[in-house]
């Protein structure tokens, strides 16, 4: 499994393919628009990848960060949501975004992306809130009953932090954070959560 590369620019196309270099290697990569647009500028860069081996050939698809393939990841285990269509997902909009608009349930908005119908765009948003929903905390899978509850503001933030690939307990502390501070809106409390997680 070829998990990162990092290298220089060979070549590039309007299609979101890269060749990177790396070793005397060149390899070929279909990008996330935010990789794609990071790497071409820069001339050289590091992604983290995904080979999904077909009885066609080997594809490999390039991330900017952990939590874009791990969104990459659990698009694609959705029925009707192949790589490229993930690809397209996470191209058509910042990971915040799409965090938001799972964790709110907006099929309107995220069946604007092209080529993704109403139908799939519905299991995306019910599969994986339903994924995250059930994950288990670290400590064994069950809240203290001395634990504070949280708000629907707080719970659809931790969801939507949790769908980036963070773990619940780190994403609740987070969250609780942002709310202390002030942030009374789902994308404010992500935007600040994120920074106290980093």
């Amino acid at each position: 499994m070829i998990g990162f590369i990092k290298g220089n620019l060979i070549s590039a196309n309007s299609n979101g393919v890269i060749v990177l270099e790396t070793g005397g290697i060149g390899y070929e990569i279909t990008c996330s628009a935010q990789a794609y647009e990071l790497i071409v500028n820069q001339g050289k860069g590091e992604l983290f990848t995904y080979l999904n081996v077909r009885e066609d050939g080997f594809y490999l698809y390039g991330f900017i960060s952990q939590e874009e393939k791990s969104m990459f990841l659990k698009l694609i285990t959705v029925s009707g949501v192949g790589p490229k269509m993930g690809i397209a997902v996470l191209s058509s909009m910042p990971l915040n975004e799409l965090a938001f608009i799972i964790a709110s349930q907006d099929v309107k908005s995220l069946s604007k992306v092209k080529g993704l119908g109403k139908k799939t765009a519905e299991r995306i948003i019910l599969e994986l809130r339903e994924n995250i929903s059930q994950l288990d905390l670290p400590e064994g899978g069950k809240k203290s009953k001395d634990a504070p509850k949280l708000s629907t503001l707080e719970e659809d933030s931790v969801i939507a932090l949790m769908s980036l690939g963070f773990l619940r307990s780190e994403s609740e502390t987070a969250v609780k954070v942002a709310t202390e501070r002030g942030a009374d809106t789902i994308e404010s409390v992500i935007t600040i959560a994120l920074q106290v997680i980093r």
